[in-house]
C-alpha cells in the first residue's frame, strides 16, 4: 500500500504481538475526509490494541501509521497530537474540581504546549474562553458552562471530554467507546452529537454499541483475532456471513 497525502489517517499492515498472541494482524485500513469510519469486534478482538497503536501509546512490531501521508510510526501521542490526531478515552480524565469552561481552556492550552502556571488567569484570555465556549457548544454542554466537573451526570461528562478533544480543532478524531457506561438517553445524544460533527472531521469510532455504529458510520471494519475480516458500507457489512459467524453467541447486528 502506498501512503496517500490526501488521507487523513492510513496504516500500511500493522502488526502488534504479545507473546504467542497476535493482536494486531496485518491491519491495513484508511479513512476518509469528513467520515465517520467504525472498527467493531467481538471482545479480545484487538479493537484497544489497535486504537493504541494509532493515537501512539503503542508501538507495532511491524507496520506503519501515517498522517495525511506523513509517517507518525515512531512519534509519540503528544507528537501526533500536535499534528492534528487527538483521542478521546473510556474513563473521563477531566479534573472534578475544575469547572466546564475552565476544563475546556485548560485543554486547548495544553494542546498548545504551555504550562499550567497561573491556571485562573486563563479566563482572562479572550482566544482561549472564545475557543472553549465554541468548542463546548459543539459537544452540547453550554448549558452547563459553569458547573464543576463533579457536579456532571456521567454522560455529561463524556460531553466534556469530547469537548476537551474538540477546542484543538483535530484533523482525525479518535472516539474510544464513548458511549460507555451510558443510559440509552445518554446514548441516543452522543449519537446526535456525533452525527452533527461528520463532515467537519474525520471521525473514528470504536464501539460496542451497534445499535450507535449502524446509525453513524459511513464505513465499517470489522476486526476478528486481530485482523479485519470484513470493511466496507454498513449495509455490506450487515449481511455479511462472515460477520454475522463472527458475533453469534455474542452480539446480534441491528436490522
Amino acid at each position: 500500500m502506498t501512503p496517500l497525502s490526501n488521507t487523513p489517517l492510513q496504516t500500511q499492515s500493522l502488526v502488534k504481538r504479545y507473546g504467542g498472541l497476535l493482536a494486531t494482524d496485518n491491519v491495513s485500513l484508511h479513512l476518509v475526509h469528513g467520515e465517520l469510519h467504525a472498527i467493531i469486534g467481538p471482545n479480545g478482538a484487538g479493537k484497544t490494541t489497535l486504537i493504541g497503536q494509532l493515537g501512539g501509546e503503542l508501538q507495532p512490531d511491524s507496520g506503519d501509521v501515517f498522517l495525511q501521508g506523513e509517517c507518525v510510526t515512531a512519534l509519540p501521542a503528544a507528537d501526533r497530537a500536535l499534528r492534528g490526531l487527538a483521542r478521546s478515552y473510556q474513563i473521563s480524565s477531566a479534573f472534578p474540581e475544575f469547572t466546564v469552561i475552565e476544563s475546556v481552556a485548560l485543554a486547548n492550552q495544553a494542546h498548545g504546549g504551555h504550562s499550567f502556571g497561573a491556571w485562573r488567569a486563563l479566563l482572562k484570555r479572550a482566544h482561549l474562553v472564545d475557543a472553549a465556549e465554541h468548542a463546548i457548544a459543539k459537544a452540547g454542554l453550554s448549558h452547563r458552562i459553569s458547573q464543576r466537573v463533579s457536579e456532571l451526570a456521567h454522560g455529561e461528562r463524556r460531553q466534556l471530554e469530547l469537548a476537551m478533544v474538540l477546542v484543538s480543532e483535530p484533523k482525525v478524531l479518535l472516539l474510544d467507546e464513548p458511549m460507555a457506561g451510558m443510559s440509552h438517553q445518554e446514548s441516543m445524544k452522543v449519537v446526535d452529537l456525533l452525527a452533527g460533527l461528520k463532515g467537519q472531521y474525520t471521525l473514528l469510532l470504536v464501539e460496542h454499541d451497534m445499535q450507535a455504529v449502524f446509525a453513524l458510520a459511513d464505513t465499517i471494519s470489522v476486526l476478528v483475532n486481530g485482523a479485519i475480516i470484513a470493511s466496507g458500507k454498513p449495509e455490506n457489512i450487515r449481511h455479511s456471513p462472515d460477520v454475522r459467524s463472527a458475533y453469534l453467541g455474542d452480539e446480534e447486528l441491528p436490522e
